[in-house]
């Protein structure tokens, strides 16, 4: 009898350069060893610039918790791209992400993907998840920050017959809220489920005003003893944030920590740009000036300079680049650093004088 092992010897033997793994991938597209995949099983239209893609993952795929996020990498004329994308669909469920056309990538994906289509993969991450005990919710989300918060919605509320959980959603219009029939209808079967639409451009006809708690205490009077998530724009967070400890500062107790906050961009500190400086790329045979707020990533791709991203808010760490020359700053803190060697993440840092990066 032979065995396995010695299978696989044999066939590597046979077909060197290659692996058993890349001539099986031909047969199965999902079946690789060295990068994870998913394949495209459903492309759903959510609003005229907003899909969603169903996938179903390969071997290697950690099943995610409601409200993560993972890295998606997708091909576009010969380049892999990698970018993170929250997770809609609920927990249990094949993957899904929702994606509106911002930004060149994520507009590839809303014009382009197609059932069949391969998608490069990472593991779920984050930290943005239901609590662990039943409480009562609020959700407070604005434009595509309802995404991981479906994913809760479509987790829980179906499943416990104790949940309760009020929705503020901000949109333009009805048009452009995601998920806004479906809501309806899980408001409608679901008693533990308040929905409150908030359209800027129709219905109130202005943003949510978390200045104060005026607004919320007319959608949500109770919002001080609910566990509170909220995902949007960075203003929005801001506010939201700013409100809580408000809250907390007046000795409502129960705001102090009951704030959960999910960022799709990073926390830059006013003003910390700096002078910048000229940023030679050594691999690509590229120079570009860029000014003391442009991050080393957005300065390498205006360049059309082939960068490794992933979050673009300096959490995965996907795009560390050794630094060969110079010193940079840390656009969040302020700091200058640097040293020969180094490796500099250039989704969260700016030139400060001239920089070499080994790319």
């Amino acid at each position: 009898m032979v065995r396995i092992p010695a299978l696989r010897r044999m066939a590597s033997l046979l077909l060197t350069p290659l692996e058993p793994e890349d001539v099986l991938s031909l047969v199965n597209p999902l079946s690789s060893h060295r990068q994870l995949r998913g394949v495209v099983t459903k492309v759903t239209r959510e609003t005229p610039e907003s899909r969603t893609i169903h996938f179903r993952p390969g071997r290697g795929w950690n099943p995610h918790d409601a409200g993560q996020w993972a890295r998606i990498g997708v091909e576009i004329d010969g380049v892999r791209h990698w970018r993170s994308y929250s997770l809609s669909a609920p927990a249990g469920a094949d993957p899904a992400i929702t994606v509106t056309a911002i930004g060149f990538v994520s507009t590839e994906l809303v014009r382009r993907t197609k059932v069949g289509d391969i998608l490069f993969l990472d593991v779920p991450q984050g930290d943005f998840v239901l609590p662990q005990h039943p409480r009562p919710l609020l959700m407070l989300t604005a434009g595509s920050g309802l995404t991981p918060v479906m994913s809760m919605i479509r987790t829980l509320v179906p499943r416990r017959p104790d949940a309760d959980v009020v929705l503020v959603h901000s949109a333009r219009t009805r048009d452009d809220a995601l998920f806004h029939d479906e809501l309806l209808e899980l408001a409608d079967q679901f008693p533990g489920l308040k929905v409150v639409h908030w359209f800027t451009r129709e219905a109130q006809g202005r943003r949510l005003d978390l200045t104060d708690a005026t607004d919320l205490e007319t959608v949500c009077p109770d919002w001080r003893g609910r566990a509170a998530y909220a995902c949007g724009p960075a203003d929005f967070l801001d506010a939201a944030t700013a409100l809580w400890d408000r809250a907390a500062a007046e000795g409502a107790a129960e705001a102090t920590t009951a704030l959960t906050i999910e960022r799709f961009a990073p926390v830059l500190l006013p003003g910390a740009g700096g002078e910048g400086g000229r940023v030679t790329f050594e691999k690509s045979d590229k120079v570009v000036d860029a000014p003391g707020d442009c991050t080393l990533l957005d300065a390498g791709e205006q360049a059309g300079v082939v960068m490794p991203s992933g979050c673009r808010m300096g959490i995965c760490r996907s795009c560390l680049t050794p630094l060969v020359a110079g010193q940079v700053r840390d656009l969040r803190t302020g700091e200058v650093h640097g040293e020969e060697g180094e490796l500099i993440q250039t989704c969260i840092n700016a030139a400060a004088g001239p920089v070499h990066l080994d790319i």
